[in-house]
């Protein structure tokens, strides 16, 4: 659902892929609680993960089955590494912080996935004290452990500039002047008229899934509905929705005070007939759960919604929880059919008065 392919960027410098081991494992971060915790699923055979370093997520908070993320990362033989900006929860597990700028402090190039343009984005500030970029800690442990590569010894901007030269893009000094290049398709390509990208040139409304991979082989042929949800049950009658609030992005901005005024606590809208036929009314304390753990949150009359449907906004810091874990304890790790990836929103539930 995102047209991050527009840009074709080449990614052999920045990301080094010319000197990529492809026996290295790569593990899915939304497991990270049945990694750290050992399992098999997704270790393979291969050993358990004893190190992490850390950037631009904060697991403790949203990774799925929180409960488990705590139990990993609280392993006794676990070296943690967090470079971050923020006192966040998996920072208060790390044994080493590094602290990290801001997009306002380092150089940078920006893909959206709903829009077409790729941004440049200058530092307009110096680095706060002894703040670094990601670009700056890598390079900086390149260095201390004699790994060589030529991205390591450029500066961002330099690495912008030299992507966009092998991209086919213009260069640093020709980049429009306003920071942002359009990469919209021609009219005619972007709409389709000129054909789509099978051999025929025509629409398909048949897909040939096997071919793809031997998961996808249960999906139809023809679009139809695919029973690989959270059904819920007379148990957890519910559908828990858990998508970002207004205010809260990520979890960077649940550690601003006016994201944090401004959302007020976490809250549960339920629909108002819902309320009714648990006895329950705005404001009360409402307790929401499934096999994995339950938690306490304050009930909203909303009549925007289904009334099966239930949704937490989010992120909010665990502290802002009673009992201090947040919404992803009731999320689940399992990866979703058939190609993989959390399941954020995909959670049944059961609720009632705290």
């Amino acid at each position: 659902y995102s047209n991050l392919g527009l840009v074709e960027l080449d990614r052999t410098l920045i990301e080094g892929l010319d000197r990529l081991d492809p026996t290295t494992r790569i593990l899915d971060q939304s497991r990270i609680g049945a990694v750290l915790t050992g399992d098999r699923r997704d270790l393979g055979n291969g050993p358990p993960v004893s190190a992490l370093l850390i950037q631009n997520t904060n697991p403790l908070v949203v990774a799925p089955e929180s409960r488990l993320v705590q139990h990993g990362f609280a392993r006794s033989d676990l070296f943690v590494c967090v470079h971050e900006q923020f006192m966040t929860e998996t920072v208060a597990m790390a044994d080493i912080v590094l602290p990290a700028t801001t997009f306002l402090e380092h150089d940078d190039i920006y893909l959206g996935g709903a829009h077409t343009y790729l941004q440049l984005g200058r530092a307009v500030l110096p680095p706060h004290g002894e703040c670094r970029s990601n670009h700056d800690v890598i390079c900086g442990l390149a260095q201390r452990l004699g790994a060589n590569h030529p991205g390591f010894a450029m500066s961002a901007m330099e690495l912008i500039d030299r992507t966009l030269r092998i991209s086919g893009l213009p260069d640093i000094e020709h980049f429009p002047e306003e920071g942002r290049l359009d990469c919209c398709p021609p009219f005619a390509t972007g709409h389709f008229l000129d054909g789509f990208a099978h051999g025929d040139r025509k629409f398909h409304f048949r897909a040939e899934w096997p071919a793809i991979a031997p998961a996808f082989a249960q999906l139809p042929s023809f679009p139809d509905h695919v029973a690989v949800i959270d059904d819920g049950d007379p148990e957890r009658p519910f559908r828990l929705v858990a998508a970002p609030s207004r205010s809260f992005l990520n979890t960077t901005f649940n550690n601003t005070p006016s994201s944090l005024t401004r959302e007020g606590r976490p809250t549960a809208l339920i629909h108002p007939e819902a309320l009714a036929r648990l006895g329950l009314d705005d404001g009360d304390r409402v307790r929401i759960g499934n096999r994995r753990g339950s938690l306490i949150l304050h009930a909203q009359g909303f009549a925007g919604l289904q009334k099966r449907v239930v949704i937490v906004e989010g992120l909010w810091p665990n502290h802002a929880f009673e009992e201090g874990i947040g919404i992803n304890l009731l999320t689940s790790a399992d990866p979703g059919l058939p190609r993989g990836g959390a399941v954020f929103h995909d959670t049944s539930v059961w609720l009632g008065p705290a």
